[in-house]
């Protein structure tokens, strides 16, 4: 007597193709991502009307009480690393629109004397 063969199980759908593309999807978004450090302090900048975008890569940072931060330098030390730092572009400056004025004036010229520059002012578009 012969016996029908048993239905054949469907085979199971594998996981694999779904790990590649969850893995490539990973990949690529870690390379796509900017990663900046945080800023040393809140900064709230001044409204301006230009549409311009900053170009420079190296931030100084001056709060409202006319504190200052460039990397990890803080205060009268941000001159010497200025002075270090090999700056490709413009050297933005970030400040505060709480800053004195006084503050940010006396600031870009002592940075035109010690010879750095070109300077960007970043403001928020109002």
């Amino acid at each position: 007597m012969r016996l029908p063969d048993p239905a054949r199980r469907p085979a199971r759908e594998s996981v694999v193709p779904m790990i590649n593309v969850v893995f490539l999807l990973l990949v690529f978004f870690m390379i796509s991502a900017q990663l900046a450090p945080p800023d040393p302090f809140e900064v709230t900048p001044p409204a301006a009307t230009s549409d311009d975008p900053a170009q420079g890569a190296a931030v100084l940072h001056v709060a409202q009480d006319g504190a200052l931060a460039y990397g990890a330098a803080r205060g009268e030390a941000v001159f010497a690393a200025l002075d270090e730092a090999e700056i490709e572009g413009p050297l933005t400056i970030r400040a505060d629109k709480a800053a004195p004025g006084q503050a940010i004036a006396a600031l870009i010229a002592r940075l035109s004397a010690a010879g750095i520059g070109p300077l960007e002012l970043i403001a928020e578009g109002g």
